[in-house]
């Protein structure tokens, strides 16, 4: 059998961490068999949905590295299709319409819960009268489709992840709406449930793996697998991501999309990384690897079936492993956007002497690529204020004089390497007959206008080569002067 899954996010909000996660094990599954991984775009909602929604569903699946092999289909270019095949069921007498007004089937409902009920519709209109149809139609009743649902029927099917599954025709809630209210014989707008069997059956779907809050529409979908005479398709129904409370991820948890994670600084490759660590676990537990690298290992039996809790400390170790990892060329541009947003005057094209050995310099120190901003505001203006710190520092004994030894000796002596620096810091040292940790401490506090930051040797280099060296040691020079 020739595998084929898809991923079917609905363009009512951007693309959530959950649809993410469901597409990158449709991903990986449908690499290692071999198969084919199916974009649909499920747009049947047409007051929810919109077009920049749909736009971020799929620059997201990109830019977390995944392809496909067929579409975007959008479902809202497929209505004739869906219609077409309620009608077989209402000709097949397998469907029916319902005339109940929407205050009946509350008071339905209600009536239920007065007896301590599970709300359920009673299938009362399954069996009207030729005469009684004839008369809700000329009162103008709009009416719904509904799939007939044999309470006594008992569904199975043994679930990739979960294991064997069965549910009761009764515990579905009684015969099920298939396509919204209309006048007359039209046939209204077909939802989720029919819609998406129809889909999955249109497009040989062979495996539908998705998050197990899917699992109790598997039993009404089966039933109508078999009712249109699909083949019905095996079925995996994977862990929720949950918080750490252990409740599902929601937006009420404050990210949840994939542009949220962007822009808090992680990497495409540690998202997608990390999430194929959430609910599933490589043979040999290996932790880093691409999506390549995981489909070769990807398989069912390693899905685990309990929730599979977000672990902020664990994503933020990932990423840095791969910032880590970057050569400077290649962070670079992933620090940019930062940097700019920031307000920073960094030029990307014009600035790569001082900012290539910028970017080589604090990128072992990333967690996040956000991490940039702090990092790099040494950098950004020519004066820099001083910390109380740095104030003590530079009015200590012989500060004044060593300050004043150094702007000589870059006069002859210009910081453009290491190398450089370095032989600064050693004259100057041994002509004032100081130790140099009073030189290097004094460079600090003047240089970065605080005693912590990064390392001051290649700090220096990249002031001098962005030309506020001088301008730092004058100011820092008045300072410890007063």
């Amino acid at each position: 059998m020739s595998v084929r899954v898809r991923i079917a996010p609905s363009p009512t909000g951007n693309l959530h961490i959950g649809t993410a996660r469901t597409a990158v094990f449709n991903w990986l599954f449908a690499r290692n068999q071999g198969g084919q991984f199916l974009l649909r775009i499920e747009d049947t909602d047409l007051e929810r949905s919109k077009p920049e929604y749909t736009d971020n569903i799929v620059e997201g699946l990109k830019w977390l590295g995944m392809d496909w092999d067929e579409g975007p289909f959008y479902q809202s270019q497929r209505l004739d299709l869906y219609r077409e095949k309620v009608q077989v069921l209402l000709d097949k007498g397998l469907a029916y319409r319902a005339y109940e007004t929407p205050e009946e089937l509350s008071a339905m409902r209600e009536a239920q819960q007065a007896r301590k009920q599970a709300p359920r519709y009673n299938n009362q209109h399954r069996t009207l009268t030729p005469e009684q149809i004839e008369s809700f139609e000329a009162a103008g009743r709009p009416a719904v489709i509904r799939f007939k649902i044999d309470d006594e029927r008992e569904i199975k099917w043994h679930d990739l992840v979960r294991g064997p599954v069965s549910w009761k025709g009764q515990d579905l809630g009684g015969d099920m709406v298939i396509a919204r209210a209309s006048s007359g014989s039209d046939v209204g707008q077909p939802l989720y449930n029919f819609v998406v069997v129809v889909d999955d059956a249109d497009m040989a779907i062979s495996h539908v793996i998705r998050g197990e809050d899917h699992v109790g529409n598997t039993p009404k979908q089966i039933l109508l697998y078999e009712a249109l005479g699909f083949t019905v398709p095996e079925f995996a129904h994977t862990p929720l991501i949950l918080n750490e409370q252990g409740a599902k991820l929601s937006k009420r948890d404050g990210v949840t999309s994939v542009n949220d994670f962007r822009e808090m600084g992680f990497t495409a490759e540690a998202l997608s990384n990390y999430m194929t660590l959430l609910g599933w676990s490589a043979p040999d537990a290996q932790e880093l690897f691409s999506l390549e690298e995981a489909a070769k290992l990807f398989s069912f039996d390693r899905v685990n079936k309990a929730g599979a809790k977000f672990d902020w400390d664990k994503l933020d170790w990932i990423n840095s492993q791969y910032l880590h990892e970057q050569p400077a060329a290649e962070l670079l541009p992933m620090l940019m956007p930062y940097w700019q947003a920031a307000g920073y005057d960094f030029d990307a094209d014009t600035d790569k002497d001082w900012l290539l050995p910028l970017a080589a310099m604090i990128g072992p120190s990333l967690t996040r690529l956000k991490d940039c901003v702090e990092l790099g505001h040494f950098f950004a203006t020519p004066t820099m204020a001083f910390s109380e710190k740095a104030k003590d520092q530079l009015t200590q004994a012989g500060v004044a004089e060593a300050i004043e030894a150094v702007i000589a000796a870059i006069g002859e002596t210009p910081v453009n390497e290491p190398a450089d620096a370095k032989s600064v810091i050693n004259q100057v040292t041994k002509s004032l007959g100081v130790k140099k940790g009073l030189i290097m401490r004094s460079l600090r506090a003047a240089l970065m206008g605080d005693m912590q930051g990064p390392d001051l040797v290649e700090s220096w280099v990249i002031l001098h080569r962005r030309g506020f060296d001088q301008q730092r040691l004058a100011e820092a020079a008045a300072v410890a002067a007063s």
